[in-house]
């Protein structure tokens, strides 16, 4: 077996993408490492993978702790793969994302001089998420402590995913990003049934009971929960949402699944709603969002205010517009926005969140907003701007994977004075603008900080036609 390539006492250079770190060889060039690192860090290495233009490694032992770390808050930390940047000050978070934002628009963007403005920080940098996902497993990962141990350890979890294991879960005691009940209704469910002796679910055979738990939790106090189950069982099935109904009354929204596929996700699962309201509220200026348990609605609601704010202030509306919101989702920009602007469309995917769209522009009294919902490339054609008619202004909050190129291209077949492209991976929304380039150029761009402790940045870029 070949000896592994090891580094000594070398010191990290920067940041990279995806949260990892590198260290630039002089003779070996750049090498990224995972794991507990921060720049600053004296460390060695051992190479893991060897690829033809870098290497990675991961630290087999630490010298000397760079000055940009922090203690980190999470007895989980080192097991979990969320918040992977708690070991680092927030102020050095920021510098990174805002320069990570500036690098791709001048490396993928191709802007030689990116007007990328100051980072909008988060206000809570722990309990800011409105939904997590727990998962039951009857596999629970064990530490190197338990397994080399006599002890008899039970194997049943109720936590995440251990990073990279898809059939292995850690129990979480206490979880540092959304904020009570939540941390209360797990360990409570989690004691109960095991103590009912309740099966957990298996992936790997697609047995067992209980399987998934997604609490929601509003800025409005009101708390929803989702149990996914894997087998029918009704009268287990009323026994668990019963406990669940008296012991934590705060619950205001409490449903139930029955999903018997290979993965857990459910929008295309029927939802049983128990007991209490069919959704919860959120509540944005004077406005009020119902959000069911398929809605999509910003995880970080204090950030999402700043990022709509800022979306709505690049608009530049008068009330005589006529607007295009892209990617509409549950139509929460397009309704945001609709007092400033004379008619507001928006598209989206989804058949159901364009539904929620819909309820929620009737709930807040809205008549200035129209939905559609189809495939947006096919859906947005010459054609559909000749009927609904040609914007002066695009709002365009896309998926990761950035837009369609045919959708680029009714864009600029549109020609609205002005474009705000929101989003959450500035690597492809700078490719986007590269695209637009031609017809369009950048004036400004706000990095958005929606998710502290780790290495995503959302972004609001300001785009006029020229």
């Amino acid at each position: 077996m070949a000896k592994r390539i090891r580094y000594e006492k070398v010191t990290v250079t920067d940041f990279a993408s995806e949260g990892k770190c590198i260290y630039k060889s002089e003779t070996d060039g750049v090498i990224f490492i995972e794991g507990n690192v921060a720049p600053g860090d004296v460390v060695d290495l051992e190479v893991f993978r060897k690829k033809k233009n870098f290497q990675e490694a991961s630290v087999v032992h630490t010298h000397h702790y760079s000055d940009k770390r922090a203690e980190p808050y999470c007895d989980h930390f080192q097991t979990c793969g969320g918040c992977k940047w708690q070991h680092i000050r927030y102020s050095e978070q920021l510098q990174f994302k805002e320069q990570q934002v500036r690098d791709h628009m001048i490396r993928i963007g191709k802007i030689k001089d990116a007007n990328v403005l100051s980072i909008v920080p988060s206000g809570k940098k722990l309990f800011y998420r409105n939904k997590l996902e727990f998962t039951f497993s009857n596999a629970r990962w064990l530490t190197n402590e338990e397994i080399s141990s006599d002890n008899v350890y039970t194997r049943n979890a109720l936590g995440f995913h251990v990073p990279k294991r898809f059939d292995k879960v850690f129990t979480v005691e206490k979880c540092h990003l959304q904020p009570d009940p939540s941390n209360a209704i797990r360990n409570g469910l989690h004691q109960w049934a095991e103590g009912r002796g309740l099966e957990y679910y298996n992936i790997r055979d697609n047995k067992g009971m209980l399987r998934n738990l997604i609490i929601r939790t509003a800025n409005t106090g009101e708390v929803m929960v989702i149990v996914q189950f894997a087998e029918e069982r009704d009268e287990l099935i009323e026994e668990v949402m019963t406990f669940l109904q008296d012991r934590f009354p705060e619950i205001t929204s409490l449903n139930y699944i029955i999903n018997q596929k290979g993965n857990d996700s459910y929008q295309d699962q029927q939802v049983v709603h128990f007991s209490g309201a069919k959704a919860i509220r959120e509540t944005m200026e004077a406005l009020t969002f119902l959000v069911g348990p398929k809605s999509f609605y910003q995880t970080n609601s204090d950030q999402a205010y700043q990022l709509y704010q800022i979306a709505r202030e690049y608009a530049g509306l008068s009330g005589s517009e006529l607007v295009y919101d892209l990617y509409t989702g549950t139509g929460t920009i397009a309704n945001f926005i609709a007092k400033n602007a004379k008619q507001v469309i928006g598209v989206e995917y989804i058949e159901e969140a364009v539904a929620d769209a819909r309820i929620n522009a009737d709930l807040n009294a809205i008549s200035n907003t129209i939905f559609f919902a189809g495939d947006m490339k096919q859906l947005l054609t010459g054609d559909f701007l000749e009927a609904n008619g040609y914007p002066e202004v695009i709002i365009t909050d896309p998926p990761r994977a950035g837009m369609d190129p045919a959708v680029v291209e009714t864009i600029l077949n549109a020609g609205p004075q002005r474009i705000v492209y929101v989003s959450c991976n500035t690597a492809t929304q700078a490719r986007d603008i590269l695209l637009l380039s031609g017809q369009y150029r950048v004036e400004k761009i706000q990095p958005v900080d929606m998710f502290p402790n780790t290495h995503h940045v959302e972004s609001v870029a300001l785009l006029t036609k020229i």
